[in-house]
């Protein structure tokens, strides 16, 4: 598609413009930044392109939002041309998931993110989604970790015709309205359950310590 662009005469920066107006809900970008601000690692897992990405996120204002961008890469060649590579080099070998197009399997970059997550110590995931190829990473999550589809989506169907195979609570969403409010709140009670964790292991290391500093001191015993 890329070639037929060019071979019109269009220009990576008449894709930029174009890329511009892609019409977003106004709520999707304030909830970003909430999420941010309390302190989630935001990570882009997509199908599109580096370009068409980083160029919205500029747009938006988002650039320093998100620690990674998971996609397929691509980039503006001498002749002005974007190429775009598979993020899978599927020539060399596939990447053995069925459920997957062969240049992406989410599902392969969810697992990576849960080796990096185990390491860090309990965290969960929030998965986000709405197509098909969003299917095979919903089926990586564990039970502490939640998915949000969009409703009457791909993903949404697919979850629907077997909720069973999904381990992770599922949230799903309309629009971006809803997609902020069900987020924050996802957010909020994580945050609050991890809270109350903390302070219990506080509360008993200090009674166990209150006990300890309670115990009598000992007699001398004369031999």
């Amino acid at each position: 598609m890329m070639k037929e662009l060019h071979s019109q005469g269009k220009t990576a920066e008449d894709i930029v413009e174009v890329l511009k107006r892609t019409p977003i809900h106004p709520r999707v970008v304030p909830a970003i930044k909430a999420a941010h601000a309390l302190g989630c690692d935001l990570k882009i897992v997509s199908d599109a392109n580096l370009f068409f990405i980083e160029t919205i996120l500029k747009h938006l204002g988002l650039e320093e939002y998100f620690s990674e961008i998971n996609t397929n890469p691509s980039y503006v060649d001498e002749q002005g041309r974007l190429r775009i590579s598979p993020h899978h080099d599927f020539i060399k070998c596939s990447h053995g998931c069925s459920l997957c197009p062969p240049n992406m399997c989410k599902g392969v970059v969810i697992e990576r993110v849960q080796t990096y997550l185990s390491s860090e110590g309990k965290k969960k995931i929030i998965y986000l989604g709405d197509g098909s190829g969003d299917y095979c990473p919903s089926l990586k999550l564990k039970e502490v970790d939640f998915v949000m589809p969009r409703k009457n989506f791909p993903l949404f169907d697919l979850i629907c015709k077997d909720p069973l195979l999904i381990k992770a609570d599922i949230h799903e969403w309309t629009d971006g309205e809803e997609l902020e409010h069900i987020l924050l709140n996802l957010i909020n009670t994580i945050a609050t359950e991890e809270n109350a964790q903390f302070i219990s292991a506080a509360d008993c290391k200090l009674q166990t310590m209150s006990a300890h500093e309670a115990l009598p001191q000992a007699l001398p015993v004369r031999q």
